[in-house]
């Protein structure tokens, strides 16, 4: 296929949309006159495009509030997208997020041509695949390049992405990094996956005490104990922020992912979920990630920290970031 049209499904969180990066950024090197679409949930189509439009992987954003289908406006919405999605023509439909919804995006596109996981999040959604895909490797990030070989038929081989900027978030950022800065995500999408904030309270004036300014991806009240700024941010902000980090240290969460694929020193803390399958494994990014042994792989959302990322000592976090941090 020459110049195929093809349409990414990735609706999920942001770690799961910035894990597509490196595949479809490998899919653009190797067929740089294909039309690639992407279906996303609208909080995160900056990581795609920015305001001023610049798009550097993908020609379409299909967005989709799936967080807000109700009985009430299922189908309506459904129609809608549908119309959308087949006005483009895509010859490929590739379900990168394996969960029922993406699976219904990936059958409305009318595409020829539907691959997906043999074995996806949701059990149900391998029937809507007309090319389900047996997958072999251990990290999603390969994982989604073997989803777009397969469709394709021929290698996709993942490389470093390239995310839009934007000029106004670039302005807003460039103050806030005129000294060298390290940025920490406390938070994450669930308490489980969050080293306690009483280890960071006593992680930040040791990396203070090495010359750095400790900078918080968060709001004041949630970390209203912790001795460093919190500087809430919209994404274009936060990307804009990060591409100026000396280092970013956090849990299994977004701005952890986004560092990576940015191509900024990461040190990523995780507990409940598998740094082998999830961990910010991006092609050309310095990355360090920390799991305790007694750590078990655990998607339920519990507020409590996992008991083994507690075991995680400041001590093993500072030597990691201050390797990181070397020249």
């Amino acid at each position: 296929m020459k110049n195929p049209r093809i349409l990414i499904i990735r609706v999920g969180a942001m770690g799961d949309v910035l894990h597509a990066l490196p595949a479809v950024a490998g899919l653009r090197a190797a067929h740089p006159n294909a039309h690639i679409g992407w279906a996303i949930d609208p909080r995160w189509s900056p990581v795609l495009r920015s305001a001023t439009g610049d798009t550097p992987l993908i020609n379409q954003i299909h967005l989709v509030n799936s967080r807000q289908w109700t009985p009430t406006n299922f189908l309506p919405q459904l129609i809608a997208l549908r119309k959308n999605l087949r006005a483009q023509h895509y010859d490929l439909a590739i379900d990168l997020q394996g969960n029922i919804r993406s699976a219904i995006i990936s059958r409305l596109a009318g595409a020829p041509r539907i691959t997906g996981s043999a074995t996806p999040r949701e059990t149900p959604a391998r029937y809507f695949y007309t090319h389900p895909t047996t997958l072999t490797q251990p990290n999603v990030i390969q994982q989604a390049a073997e989803l777009i070989s397969a469709a394709l038929e021929t290698e996709i081989t993942p490389i470093q992405p390239t995310l839009p900027t934007d000029p106004e978030s670039e302005a807003w950022a460039a103050p806030r990094a005129v000294t060298p800065f390290i940025l920490i995500a406390p938070t994450a999408g669930w308490g489980a996956k969050e080293w306690p904030l009483d280890h960071y309270a006593r992680l930040v004036p040791l990396l203070q005490a090495h010359g750095y300014r400790v900078l918080l991806n968060a709001t004041p009240t949630s970390t209203r104990n912790l001795p460093a700024q919190a500087i809430p941010s919209t994404l274009p902000q936060l990307i804009a922020l990060i591409r100026r980090a000396a280092l970013v240290i956090g849990g299994d969460t977004g701005p952890v992912h986004l560092a990576a694929a940015l191509g900024r020193p990461t040190l990523a803390l995780f507990g409940p979920t598998d740094p082998a399958r999830n961990g910010p494994a991006f092609p050309s990014a310095r990355t360090t990630t920390l799991r305790h042994p007694t750590s078990r792989t655990d998607h339920h959302r519990t507020d409590a920290p996992d008991s083994g990322l507690k075991q995680i000592t400041v001590e093993e976090v500072l030597d990691a970031a201050l390797r990181l941090l070397e020249p």
